[in-house]
């Protein structure tokens, strides 16, 4: 276990600037590395801004130029801006690091939170991030009066959601009754320091997402917790439960190495 601060840089009128964010992450970073700081979770809104981590494809960016910051972190593009809450989590783990460790334990407690508000999320296989899942394939509405048989993404590794109208835009995947994404995660291990986090939707104007490929992710869609509760739901109410539950499961975490797998000397 671990002592575990957090820093509320900024929200609403105060919303951070994300290379002003990445510039305090590293220098953060660097104190936590030389032990001169605790663990430390950078709290904050950002200002609007696409962001591609190291995974992000040429034809997943936004059709119509709009800048896009790359960054170190792993995972691919997506979207920070109001109605989000971000966290920086910068944490010494112990060596060999578990790099999957650190981001189930990002996911428990994000799922914690969304369940302490109503909203049930989960894993899915494969994809990084908390979901609220959809309906079975067989059981979801009809596009466009068609058959879903015929519902291009089935067949067509290349199916663009930005070219293809609203009713397959990422932000309308609840309507389609789909798996949605509700908080994004990227991180990056340096020194054995943890740097990027989460992304939690709270309620954003998802249709900032519609410009993208949001993570990469042609089947799917996003979503908010005010969505799913089909009311109003502010960074203020949801602050203070995100720094209880990341308290929970990373300042009292039993921190432990990776496992590696040894084979012995014939």
């Amino acid at each position: 276990m671990s002592e575990l601060r957090f820093v509320r840089m900024g929200f609403g009128a105060d919303a951070v600037e994300y290379q002003e964010a990445w510039d305090e992450q590293r220098r953060v970073h660097a104190a936590r590395f030389q032990d001169e700081i605790p663990d430390t979770c950078l709290l904050l809104e950002h200002l609007p801004v696409y962001t591609a981590g190291r995974r992000t494809a040429d034809n997943e960016r936004p059709l119509d130029g709009t800048p896009v910051v790359d960054v170190d972190r792993g995972g691919k593009i997506t979207w920070h801006g109001p109605g989000q809450l971000v966290g920086y989590p910068i944490q010494k783990l112990p060596r060999p690091v578990d790099v999957v460790a650190h981001l189930r334990r990002l996911e428990d407690a994000m799922i914690r939170v969304c369940a302490e508000f109503g909203v049930e999320t989960s894993r899915v296989e494969g994809r990084a991030g908390v979901w609220v899942l959809g309906d079975p394939v067989g059981q979801r509405p009809a596009l466009g009066g068609l058959s879903l048989d015929l519902d291009p993404r089935l067949a067509d590794e290349e199916f663009d959601p930005r070219l293809n109208g609203p009713e397959y835009a990422p932000s309308n995947a609840g309507q389609r009754r789909e798996d949605r994404k509700i908080c994004a995660m990227g991180i990056r291990v340096a020194k054995g320091v943890t740097m990027h986090g989460f992304a939690l939707n709270v309620n954003p104007d998802t249709s900032s997402f519609d410009k993208i490929i949001p993570c990469g992710i042609r089947d799917a869609g996003v979503t908010s917790l005010a969505h799913e509760l089909g009311r109003e739901l502010t960074i203020a109410e949801v602050l203070p439960v995100a720094e209880r539950h990341l308290g929970d499961a990373l300042g009292n975490a039993e921190l432990r190495p990776r496992e590696v797998e040894r084979v012995a000397a014939v």
